[in-house]
């Protein structure tokens, strides 16, 4: 299957770029947060499904929106829900997009391709125009989708095009974590990982990442970029509102973000460690108490 080797070429690439660029990301210091910070928390339970493709009727997958608006021209993430044994025709989308498995186990692949079922803390992405079908099974399946502009639409493979971009799949096996000894944006205290997933071409310095959070975990992940969107990919973290110290508990598929510098307390009292899937413009340091 064509994304077997591309699984495979693009974990050695991402510890060669990873470890070529443990020195830049150690370089770029965390500034002091602002003395108002923007943080903004949203639960799994507060997320308002709609109809992903309301063209389909209820066999249509759902759709939450947690930032950006998929129907507009803004940079969005949402989450997708599909029903167990979910299947949908071949399609191509108008937008590029990626995505993280929450839940369940999700296939995204060329039509004819065989069925390599995705495990939750999986990373895939889709080109535009390229024709694709994305199927489910399980009791529970959710993803992450985020684009960079909208609105998100599905076409027929009759309008079909060549983007220049290639897919790509990586199984939650084949990610590559950094410790502390790796990467500057991890303190020793932290015990924490990181996976640098994507990094932006347009200039925005916009970048994708995994946030490893070990059992037990207390501490802090400070951000100096106008922009923080993270969503728990895995296990169930408390995050701390700074400003009257209220605590909110963030199952999977629960949000955590801010628009400005920003400290976000965390704790995680799960029986095993957590991942938060991060978008952000600047750079952010973990720190444990």
């Amino acid at each position: 299957m064509k994304k077997i080797a591309i699984v495979l070429l693009l974990s050695i690439t991402g510890i060669l770029t990873s470890c070529g660029n443990s020195k830049d990301h150690s370089e770029q210091e965390v500034k002091p947060p602002i003395q108002n910070p923007t943080n903004k928390v949203i639960l799994s339970s507060e997320i308002v499904w709609e109809k992903l493709n309301p063209a389909r009727g209820d066999q249509s997958p759902q759709a939450g929106t947690i930032w950006g608006d998929r129907k507009g021209k803004v940079p969005t993430g949402f989450l997708a829900k599909f029903v167990d044994g979910f299947s949908s025709p071949p399609h191509i989308h108008n937008v590029t997009y990626r995505a993280v498995v929450i839940k369940g186990n999700i296939h995204n692949d060329d039509p004819n391709a065989e069925n390599m079922w995705m495990k939750p803390g999986s990373f895939w992405t889709q080109p535009k125009g390229e024709a694709h079908i994305t199927s489910a099974k399980g009791t529970e399946n959710i993803a992450l989708v985020e684009i960079d502009n909208g609105p998100y639409l599905v076409k027929p493979i009759l309008e079909s095009f060549d983007s220049g971009e290639r897919p790509v799949n990586i199984d939650i096996t084949n990610i590559v974590w950094l410790d502390h000894q790796q990467s500057g944006w991890i303190s020793p205290s932290s015990n924490a990982k990181i996976s640098f997933l994507w990094n932006s071409k347009s200039g925005d310095h916009m970048r994708g990442l995994f946030i490893q959070l070990p059992k037990g975990f207390d501490g802090q992940i400070e951000s100096n970029g106008s922009i923080l969107h993270s969503v728990v990919i895995k296990g169930e973290l408390r995050y701390v509102i700074s400003k009257d110290n209220e605590i909110k508990v963030l199952d999977t598929g629960s949000y955590f973000g801010s628009t400005d510098k920003a400290i976000h307390r965390i704790n995680n009292n799960d029986k095993e460690g957590a991942i938060v899937y991060v978008k952000t413009n600047g750079a952010i340091k973990i720190k444990g108490t």
